[in-house]
């Protein structure tokens, strides 16, 4: 980041022009400054002053003052490649997205406010200073770019030993040079090549992440929950990191949206076997220790690994890169191409099971996955790397397949799984979880990876009142902050039961501090939520209220804040301002398939069916890929008494939610009351296969008889 000027701004400025989404862009300069003409919050054409630069290669984007301290970060880029690359141009960083300024995206709007996007890992020791009540920054820095103590922490007393030794006062500087976190390793290790297998070893096995962590601050895809920065601290302590959710990656681990190194690399072997950044980089140069496949040499044999034997294709070829196989490159922001840290043996058999991108058909654009598949297999016919994989196991759940909460235990408890997944398997663990796989939380709440302790204590929740308080409470004190938080959310509930004083003293505490972490963001609507969430939960339902009205005053375009607040007049027993809240939601956006979905809840509680089915037809129809609003609607046409097609929505439902418990239950019930007593087993054959465990689902599978198969 640095102040716009003459040395620092890289784009065009004289007076060009650029169209995109219908709106024509004019750069241009008046004496010392820079310019844009482009459309504002409001839609029409202004004049805004460049006051920052933000990046400089392969592309740089530029920063607009708006009232009260927020900084907005323009849509339209500068390619700062070279001509001949296709570079010296302007474009859009969304170019395929249909875009106004009304669009959440759009460069005004609250999603690209730098005080709260960018700012954090772009500056030295920030400091955002937001002020709710004004929905204004006071933002400032120490340094406006990443500089020394971005990383290394306060140097007062670094420079003191520094100035020592020049001045002669003193020999040396001694261990981290007076820095207040030490980067280095200090525990002797060195990387010794074992001949047998090819690859490095360390001597010493690495028990601190210190390096990493710090690295991960930045590159990593997480949320903030503290701003009192602690250099040498874990990542934990101030951020909370992203699981293997399906819209950031794909089923077997590799990168799809943007998630920044550090979520891919510690799924990978050399994570596993000690390999830190520092390894690899030169963290002040930003370069790599040495080009092309020398880089990997420092590790693997090249005379075992950088032969055409290994990678079959032509020496001094791309395909010959260990990084094109093991390391490919996805595009982000238009142009710019960044490694897949995970570094993983390619699979194509798993593309041909799963669609997941691989290496080989990522070159051979011509080629297919079962070609790929197939060439790899005939290189490698006893590869050890194309066995069971977690992808199968994750794909699974995301398909709905009955064994899979089996699976998910299986990987969630497998030491030799990288912590990252095995804390993504416990996460949607809690889905389909029976009490088998309850039985697992006391090892899991005691697991040694932060990850997995957080998303255990989301997998607790649906455990009963004793093991909540026996597993959970010992993780209010946990010593990593996202894991105390989780285990405070988790337990808020708890505050409306009788506790001895001592015991209700230690959850208010974590209580607190989960609201001081969500109050980092304050200026976000989904924290305003969360908070609103909170506060239900201990039923202080005038602060939730206010907490959900603030999510709206700050983004009107942010439903879940109306679905909540009506939900929490629902319970007030005040369904007509419920009413108009959702009403009012649906005036900002009209389809929108959960606000459909609450007003046609709250119109059928209120005897009003016949108004409340269209509102739910609309939000079946219009989000298939929430099984409850389908189950609902069902339900609905059954009230109607068309039990023909509620039965035929349910079916569909199913197709796509084979494992929905909702959606099978109804269908067992309702072919049972219509007499269809076969149709009526099978899908309560389909439930015991699935929820072996459930004892509701027994008496309906005793109530109707064996299947006849």
């Amino acid at each position: 980041m640095a102040e716009a000027t003459e040395a620092t701004v890289l784009g065009d400025f004289t007076g060009v022009e650029f169209t995109a989404h219908g709106v024509t862009s004019r750069f241009y300069r008046r004496g010392d400054a820079f310019f844009v003409r482009t459309d504002g919050p409001d839609g029409k054409l202004q004049d805004y002053r460049i006051r920052y630069t933000f990046g400089w290669y392969p592309l740089q984007q530029y920063m607009v003052g708006f009232p009260r301290g927020h900084v907005q970060v323009l849509g339209i880029a500068w390619d700062s490649r070279a001509a001949d690359d296709g570079g010296q141009r302007w474009f859009h960083l969304y170019p395929d997205e249909a875009m106004d300024h009304r669009h959440p995206q759009h460069w005004t709007a609250r999603d690209q406010t730098w005080n709260y996007q960018c700012a954090e890992c772009h500056s030295t020791a920030l400091k955002k200073n937001y002020e709710a009540a004004t929905d204004s920054y006071a933002t400032i820095w120490a340094e406006i770019s990443v500089g020394c103590e971005a990383c290394h922490g306060p140097g007062t007393e670094h420079v003191h030993r520094m100035r020592q030794i020049a001045s002669g006062a003193a020999g040396e500087s001694g261990p981290g040079h007076g820095l207040i976190v030490d980067l280095s390793d200090r525990d002797g290790a060195a990387w010794i090549m074992d001949d047998a297998s090819g690859n490095a070893r360390r001597s010493v096995q690495r028990d601190r992440h210190t390096q990493l962590e710090i690295c991960a601050r930045c590159h990593s895809r997480r949320g903030q929950i503290n701003e009192a920065y602690q250099h040498g601290r874990p990542l934990g302590d101030t951020h909370r990191l992203a699981l293997l959710d399906d819209g950031l990656y794909f089923p077997d681990g590799q990168i799809k949206d943007e998630v920044f190194v550090y979520g891919s690399f510690i799924q990978s072997r050399m994570h596993a076997a000690g390999v830190t950044c520092s390894d690899c980089h030169d963290p002040h140069s930003l370069r790599v220790h040495a080009d092309g496949n020398a880089l990997c040499a420092r590790c693997h044999l090249p005379q075992r690994y950088d032969t055409p034997a290994h990678h079959h294709h032509e020496p001094a070829t791309p395909g010959a890169a260990c990084t094109s196989c093991h390391m490919p490159k996805r595009l982000y922001m238009v142009i710019d191409a960044r490694a897949d840290h995970s570094m993983r043996v390619p699979r194509p058999d798993l593309s041909v099971k799963f669609g997941t991108p691989n290496a080989c058909t990522g070159c051979h654009l011509h080629q297919t996955d079962p070609w790929a598949a197939e060439a790899v297999a005939t290189w490698y016919p006893e590869s050890r790397h194309r066995g069971a994989h977690f992808a199968e196991t994750l794909a699974a759940q995301s398909t709905g397949e009955a064994d899979a909460g089996s699976r998910l235990a299986e990987v969630a408890m497998d030491p030799d799984v990288p912590g990252i997944v095995r804390a993504s398997a416990v996460d949607r663990l809690r889905f389909t979880a029976g009490p088998r796989h309850l039985a697992l939380l006391p090892e899991l709440v005691a697991d040694s990876d932060p990850l997995v302790r957080t998303a255990a204590l989301r997998l607790l929740e649906r455990a009963d009142l004793r093991n909540q308080i026996e597993l959970g409470w010992p993780l209010l004190q946990d010593p990593e902050r996202v894991v105390r938080i989780e285990a405070a959310r988790a337990l808020a509930p708890l505050l409306r039961q009788p506790l001895p004083e001592t015991l209700r003293e230690q959850l208010d505490r974590a209580i607190e501090e989960y609201v001081r972490a969500e109050q980092v963001n304050a200026e976000r609507p989904e924290a305003q939520v969360n908070l609103g969430n909170l506060f239900v939960a201990i039923g202080d339902l005038d602060s939730a209220a206010r907490s959900y009205r603030s999510a709206i005053g700050l983004d009107a375009a942010f439903m879940p804040a109306y679905v909540n607040l009506a939900d929490l007049y629902r319970v007030q027993q005040r369904d007509e301002d419920g009413e108009r809240v959702l009403r009012a939601g649906l005036a900002v956006e009209a389809q929108n398939a959960g606000l459909q979905h609450a007003l046609g809840l709250l119109l059928a509680r209120g005897q009003r069916l016949d108004e409340a089915l269209p509102h739910l037809r609309l939000a079946a129809s219009a989000a298939p890929e929430q099984p409850r609003y389908v189950y609902v609607y069902g339900l609905a046409l059954q009230r109607t008494g068309d039990t023909a097609e509620a039965l035929a929505v349910l079916e569909r439902g199913r197709a796509r939610h084979p494992a929905d418990r909702d959606l099978l239950l109804a269908l067992a019930t309702m072919y049972r009351d219509s007499g269809e007593l076969q149709a009526a087993r099978q899908y309560a054959e389909d439930l015991m296969i699935r929820y072996p465990d459930d004892v509701g689902l027994q008496n309906l599978r005793r109530e109707l008889g064996p299947h006849d198969r």
